[in-house]
């Protein structure tokens, strides 16, 4: 059964329990990945970088490198989404392709490069800031279509960083910021936990 985004969002939950011995083919990982970087970035940016963990030895690094939580184990991959410092200083070149196929006016490519440049150059905490909103964004889209594509998924942030960084040669401008375990769920996950009333949250001015 195709589910409907409204279906895909509100039947998505935190996976904990998977299926383990089950990996994905590579299509199906290329197009999670694929999916995962349509989300927006500022100025268009795509300040990310994905690495799909799916080799068993992979896997048991990055699982030492978050406690040894055994969902990373069992899934069937673990994208690893990292977020990238500078961005600013390649945006040019990122947008070059959107000016060739007519999508971004060239004067407005130079004005977003510009822009980018005044506001992040020099700026660690905004360089940083940018980098975890992108990727988390990434991240979210990347969760949701997995769930749309008949698998599940969980969120993980806890992991050491700096062990994370080294077992994935990851660059000095690479902030890993989130794990996602994509697989299919095993038994006994619990549903979506309810979420605190509307007007609670919402404020309409």
């Amino acid at each position: 059964m195709t589910l409907s985004m409204q279906q895909t969002i509100e039947t998505r939950n935190s996976i904990h329990q998977f299926q383990p011995g089950r990996p994905l083919d590579g299509d199906t990982v290329a197009t999670l990945a694929r999916l995962a970087t349509t989300a927006p970035t500022a100025y268009n940016l795509q300040n990310w970088r994905l690495i799909a963990v799916c080799s068993e030895d992979a896997k048991a690094r990055l699982k030492a490198a978050a406690f040894g939580q055994q969902k990373i184990a069992d899934a069937s991959a673990a994208f690893l989404v990292c977020g990238t410092l500078a961005a600013h200083r390649q945006l040019a070149a990122v947008l070059q392709p959107s000016v060739a196929a007519g999508i971004v006016k060239q004067a407005v490519a130079d004005a977003w490069v510009a822009q980018a440049g005044a506001a992040h150059e020099g700026n660690a905490q905004l360089q940083r800031d940018e980098a975890m909103r992108s990727a988390s964004m990434a991240a979210m889209t990347l969760m949701l279509a997995a769930q749309h594509m008949g698998l599940g998924s969980c969120a993980m942030g806890g992991f050491d960083a700096e062990a994370v960084a080294r077992e994935f040669g990851l660059g000095a401008l690479e902030l890993p910021v989130m794990i996602v375990a994509v697989g299919h769920p095993a038994a006994g996950n619990a549903p979506q936990k309810l979420r605190r009333p509307l007007d609670e949250v919402l404020a309409v001015a």
